[in-house]
């Protein structure tokens, strides 16, 4: 067999492959999730959520950064419906929006401690 040959019998249809493909607006916005998420620092706001709800202060605490850097990122993970809010009297509380999120979050982080070191 030639390449030429291989490559003219190499269509979805030749192999098997029959799904369907997301709208390129469905993409975009998959992409933009990501690259949110995609940011150490905002990464890191999306951990401490992972197991409890905290507000401003407390991230701000826990991460050792300010106030302002971490409203900005919340803002921006707020943006991409990753987190959500509630207010309880002055305090606002931050919590992952939902199980969806909680998932990426935990299969990103195992799927880098399973491949550490590995190529």
């Amino acid at each position: 067999m030639t390449e030429e040959h291989d490559q003219a019998d190499c269509s979805p249809e030749g192999h098997g492959i029959d799904h369907p493909r997301p709208p390129a607006e469905a993409l975009a916005k998959a992409a933009e999730l990501f690259a949110a998420m995609g940011d150490p620092g905002r990464l890191d706001v999306l951990v401490c959520l992972f197991h409890a709800e905290h507000c401003v202060s407390d991230l701000a605490a826990e991460l050792d950064q300010g106030l302002s850097t971490i409203s900005q990122r919340l803002k921006i993970l707020r943006h991409q419906r990753l987190v959500s809010r509630r207010r309880d009297g002055k305090h606002i509380y931050y919590a992952l929006a939902d199980a969806h999120i909680r998932e990426l979050v935990a299969s990103a982080l195992e799927h880098v401690s399973e491949t550490e070191g590995n190529p």
